[in-house]
């Protein structure tokens, strides 16, 4: 059950607290879910305390989440389309700072069905969208006041893969631009490919560059650079890998480091499984996959001089399907959004070893899955 929002003085004590964050949550919202759209929490990342969600906004399925970087604005996608629009909806948020609600200040077209992932560019000029149900790529500029433009740039990809189920077209999953801001790289789990585009911030556009490929059959599905803008890692959501790459910052180009599995040895190769998330530590030692069908968490130690990883923890994720989840600014905490128990849970991150372990602390989030973390001033 989601508790009425936080009278405003106890709030303000709260965000003046030292070492405090906002935690948004984006939820599918149907009937399932009981979720009306996007939720905040208050965080507390000295003491570990996650506050209980409250409705920031109400909007119809924002599944995917972005901050901006002056921490005036979110932008989510919204998988159902507003009337009128064609494809699905992008919207724009200003962000209260007395309370983290959110008011909406525009919404315009992702162009293409299906639009389930939104990056923002590292100067804030620019946004893009990948929409998985139309398999494209779509790019806005960020105006002064926090709206977004109509699309600068639209791009179809084209093409299929060796699973006739899971890929007779393509299926663009995730954008995120690399470390030097200069290009834009989209995993396309139909393709089986990587894609990449230079990114004009000015112009808000994006042109393409030429893609990597993973093994025949993965799905690449979300993304991550290393910190040290050296290599990226890309899970597979259909066979249950994560897929490292060497990043040439010059070229924009990857190139296959290794391919891994995210599951314990026992259950390689079964079947019904998938993976969701991506993210790499900030002191890069490590790197974090979430198993959503497996429902568990898995590890991996990172040798930031190569870029390969090794398994070494499968923790339970303590809910049903974790899909995204988020590591606080210092590193020391994950949250986990579980879209069917309809939670989020609280992980300690051990510094050393980068090992996981469950604080016991879940709060309630219909339909929760994606986490973004906003820290306070």
């Amino acid at each position: 059950m989601i508790r009425p929002f936080l009278p405003l003085i106890l709030a303000a004590s709260l965000l003046q607290a030292g070492d405090s964050h906002l935690v948004y949550f984006g939820c599918y919202t149907n009937a399932k879910s009981g979720s009306k759209g996007v939720y905040v929490s208050r965080f507390d990342a000295e003491k570990g305390v996650l506050g209980e969600a409250e409705l920031a906004a109400e909007t119809a399925s924002p599944s995917f989440l972005a901050l901006h970087p002056n921490k005036k604005w979110l932008y989510a996608v919204g998988e159902m389309g507003a009337p009128g629009q064609k494809g699905g909806a992008v919207g724009a948020f200003s962000i209260a700072p007395s309370d983290g609600r959110l008011s909406l200040i525009n919404q315009v077209s992702s162009v293409g069905p299906g639009p389930c992932h939104v990056s923002v560019d590292r100067t804030g000029s620019m946004a893009v969208v990948a929409n998985y149900g139309g398999g494209s790529v779509a790019s806005y500029s960020i105006l002064e006041n926090g709206a977004l433009s109509e699309a600068r740039s639209f791009v179809q990809h084209e093409g299929s893969g060796v699973n006739p189920k899971r890929q007779a077209g393509p299926h663009a999953h995730s954008m995120n631009f690399s470390p030097d801001n200069r290009f834009a790289f989209a995993c396309d789990l139909g393709l089986d490919k990587v894609l990449a585009y230079k990114a004009d911030p000015a112009a808000g556009t994006i042109t393409s560059q030429g893609f990597a490929t993973v093994p025949p059959g993965s799905g690449p599905r979300h993304f991550a650079f290393h910190p040290n803008g050296r290599f990226a890692f890309v899970n597979n959501e259909m066979l249950m890998t994560v897929t490292s790459f060497a990043y040439d910052a010059a070229a924009g180009s990857l190139k296959e480091v290794e391919t891994v599995s995210t599951l314990p040895e026992a259950d390689r190769g079964k079947e019904g499984f998938s993976t969701a998330e991506t993210v790499a530590h900030p002191n890069g030692r490590f790197v974090y996959v979430s198993n959503r069908t497996h429902d568990t968490l898995a590890v991996f130690t990172c040798d930031p001089s190569t870029g390969r990883l090794k398994l070494i923890q499968n923790v339970p994720a303590e809910g049903r399907i974790p899909r995204n989840f988020c590591l606080d600014p210092s590193g020391r905490w994950m949250i986990v959004a579980h879209q069917d128990s309809n939670t989020a849970a609280l992980f300690k991150v051990d510094a050393e070893s980068g090992r996981l372990s469950f604080t016991g602390r879940k709060v309630a989030v219909g339909g929760a899955v994606c986490v973004r973390f906003l820290a306070l001033d």
